[in-house]
């Protein structure tokens, strides 16, 4: 059902956009959208994991600084028929934890120092089990594609201040039209978006628990990582890279949590909860 909503959602973004660009620019601008917006994510996709670790101030550290990490990293990544992913550690109190790297042989698996000493090593299995499912699942790969779709989206919302819809002798069709599409666009891409790594991070729930046998390992750590979210931000937490935590390091309720990028943090405890405890 969730890859199911992830084609839904990708498709929706993609008819939003085609929809913007014909009824402002025709197929050209259209054209010229996606160029645009491939330009921009081709960087941030192929170094995307030397941006976000330096942006946490992350060190990849080796099997002999971090021997236990290390080797429940490598386990997981063997049972789920991965290669051994690159880990780091961010020097943060606050525990969370994200994965990067723009397919499976350039993966990086970061977790934070708080993390580590808060969670049981059942805990920290379900965590690190997750995140090697946003690998096994390239969401990063999908992630891009939506990130191109929504900024050519952005784009030519923000061009239709300038530009809109005229008739055969070039005098506007409707004045509003422009204003409505700048305003609403954006908008429509941001929570389309936000949907879509919404399900993949049910995907990646699905995924933890399988590969650790233990649901409620994971549930559990999950109570644990967003409470002391909800009290305690990390120092370098971004609204671009909120989406990649396991547990949104920026909080907000009523009319915020649309906004949100992961899901309420009880439905997925629910979910887990629900599951059998596999043997192991």
């Amino acid at each position: 059902m969730n890859s199911f909503k992830t084609f839904i959602l990708i498709t929706a973004m993609t008819g939003l956009l085609v929809w913007i660009g014909n009824a402002l620019y025709g197929q050209q601008g259209l054209v010229l959208a996606l160029a645009a917006g491939l330009l921009m994510n081709g960087f941030s996709y192929f170094f995307s994991d030397r941006i976000v670790l330096a942006s946490y101030g992350a060190r990849v550290v080796t099997e002999a600084e971090a021997p236990e990490l290390y080797a429940i990293v490598a386990t997981l990544a063997q049972r789920a028929g991965l290669p051994m992913p690159r880990v780091a550690v961010i020097d943060d109190e606050t525990p969370n934890a994200f994965a990067t790297g723009r397919n499976p042989d350039h993966a990086v698996v970061a977790v934070t120092t708080g993390i580590l000493r808060m969670l049981t090593r059942q805990e920290l299995e379900g965590v690190l089990g997750h995140e090697l499912g946003h690998v096994k699942n390239r969401d990063i790969l999908i992630g891009s594609m939506a990130s191109v779709l929504a900024q050519a989206i952005m784009f030519l919302s923000h061009m239709a201040m300038y530009i809109s819809p005229r008739d055969e002798d070039g005098r506007p069709t409707n004045p509003l039209f422009g204003l409505l599409v700048a305003i609403l666009g954006p908008i429509a891409a941001m929570l389309l978006q936000m949907a879509l790594s919404r399900s993949r991070e049910y995907l990646a729930d699905d995924f933890g628990a399988h590969v650790t046998g233990r649901p409620d390992a994971l549930a559990s750590a999950l109570a644990k990582i967003s409470g002391i979210n909800e009290r305690h931000q990390m120092r370098n937490a971004q609204p671009a890279t909120a989406h990649m935590m396991i547990v949104n390091p920026l909080h907000g309720g009523g009319l915020m949590s649309w906004f949100s990028t992961h899901p309420p943090i009880e439905h997925r405890i629910a979910r887990l909860n629900a599951m059998p405890v596999e043997a192991r």
